[in-house]
């Protein structure tokens, strides 16, 4: 076993000292903003990284399934369609195919081996937060291409959120906790390792819909708009 990135779960006096300062990871965010600084959306992506992984969240998640989940929504539905939005294609294929591998990606690394595998290794941690956003950018590009068709591009969000809701549904009635990697630490808190995780998939299945639908209502505002242009000539 390698160690859990953010550090050890914090009990709840250690919480707001817990800041992650990883020379490499500020480095890498402070570059990014640096080539996105002439891009609000992509500034405000940086924002919700800073948040997910140098703020006391990160070292939250360690301790929560909870804390993980705001973590993953924060990365797949907040960060990667902000990233996305300021990297807009003006074509950029059909959803359907980053759609699919964005919630293979999304399942797979919530299957109890994965996500334990992922808390107790760096180089598997990042694996799992490199493929979580890059597959999520993916889909939120081919969703906000500016060439691409409304309908299909509403119904994809729609349905990604749904896999997302299926997901965080079947989390939240489990008969038993899930993860060993957050077995011990929810006790600190006050809560079950059981309830913890029902907590997870409440905030999947239900909080998580809100920056889906934004996007949803921003694109058909767009796709309004445009074919009232087009109308009005």
């Amino acid at each position: 076993m390698d160690r859990i990135y953010c550090g050890p779960p914090p009990l709840p006096d250690q919480l707001w000292s817990s800041w992650n300062l990883d020379p490499p990871l500020l480095l890498a965010l402070a570059l990014m903003g640096w080539l996105l600084r002439r891009d609000l959306a992509g500034l405000l992506a940086v924002a919700v990284l800073i948040l997910a992984f140098v703020s006391p969240l990160c070292a939250l998640s360690s301790a929560l399934f909870s804390a993980r989940v705001v973590h993953h929504v924060l990365l797949v539905a907040v960060a990667a369609p902000l990233l996305a939005w300021g990297l807009r294609a003006q074509t950029a294929g059909g959803p359907a195919l980053p759609l699919a591998v964005a919630s293979v990606i999304l399942w797979a690394w919530h299957l109890p081996a994965a996500y334990d595998a992922a808390l107790s290794h760096v180089g598997v941690y990042w694996l799992m937060q490199i493929t979580l956003l890059a597959s999520a950018v993916w889909f939120w590009r081919a969703a906000f291409a500016r060439n691409g068709a409304p309908v299909l591009q509403l119904a994809a969000i729609i349905a990604n959120f749904a896999q997302m809701g299926m997901l965080g549904a079947i989390l939240t009635f489990a008969p038993a906790a899930l993860y060993a990697a957050h077995a011990i630490a929810p006790f600190d808190w006050g809560i079950s390792a059981l309830r913890d995780q029902q907590l997870g998939g409440l905030i999947m299945w239900v909080p998580a819909g809100l920056p889906y639908a934004v996007a949803a209502v921003t694109l058909a505002r767009q796709s309004w708009t445009r074919l009232r242009g087009d109308l009005s000539w």
